[in-house]
C-alpha cells in the first residue's frame, strides 16, 4: 500500500505543539511535473552505469510502499520535530 499521510509535529519549549497533516495524493499530483524529470533522470543514470532501470524501478516501488509506518523524530536543544507516514 502506497502512503496516504504525512504528518508533521513541532514541539517548542515556549509554545504548544504545532501539528500539520499532508495528504501525499494531492501533494504527488501537483509535483508530477517534477517527479517525471525525477524518473527520466534516474533512467538516464541506470543506462550510463548499466543498471536495469526494469530492477531500479522496481526498487524504488517497494521502497515507496515500505513507507507506511514510518517515523522520525528530531530533537535539537529543546525542540522536537516528529514526522509520521501512514
Amino acid at each position: 500500500m502506497i502512503p496516504q499521510l504525512l504528518t508533521v509535529g513541532v514541539k517548542r519549549p515556549d509554545r504548544r505543539r504545532i501539528r500539520v497533516w499532508v495528504p501525499l495524493l494531492p501533494a504527488v499530483l501537483l509535483l508530477s511535473p517534477i517527479v517525471i524529470l525525477a524518473v527520466l533522470a534516474g533512467v538516464v543514470a541506470c543506462l550510463m552505469y548499466g543498471i536495469s532501470v526494469a530492477r531500479a524501478l522496481g526498487t524504488g516501488r517497494r521502497i515507496v510502499c515500505a513507507l507506511p509506518g514510518t517515523r522520525f523524530d528530531i530533537e535539537f536543544s529543546r525542540t522536537a520535530v516528529l514526522v509520521a507516514i501512514r
